[in-house]
């Protein structure tokens, strides 16, 4: 079963659906057991909804990308840099 650590670490890479069934299973798990997670999963994914929702409607403010990158960590947003 995953832990608090595994499943924060994990948590992008879930809500873009790109875990394995089993992973997917023991993440799941964990949400519904740990108020905390709970929190982290529903604002990183409000968070990417709007940020769609946005992107898809607006052009993005010059250096959106390099302050979201700075705020969430280059985990979170790849660099052009490979």
């Amino acid at each position: 079963m995953a832990d608090c650590t595994e499943t924060l670490k994990e948590l992008e890479t879930y809500l873009d659906a790109e875990l394995a069934d089993e992973r997917v299973s023991e993440i799941m798990s964990h949400l519904t057991e740990c108020v905390d997670c709970q929190g982290a999963y529903e604002f990183h994914a409000e968070l990417k909804a709007i940020i769609r929702f946005k992107a898809q409607n607006e052009a993005l403010p010059e250096g959106f990308l390099t302050r979201l990158a700075n705020c969430f960590g280059e985990d979170v947003l790849p660099t052009d840099k490979d």
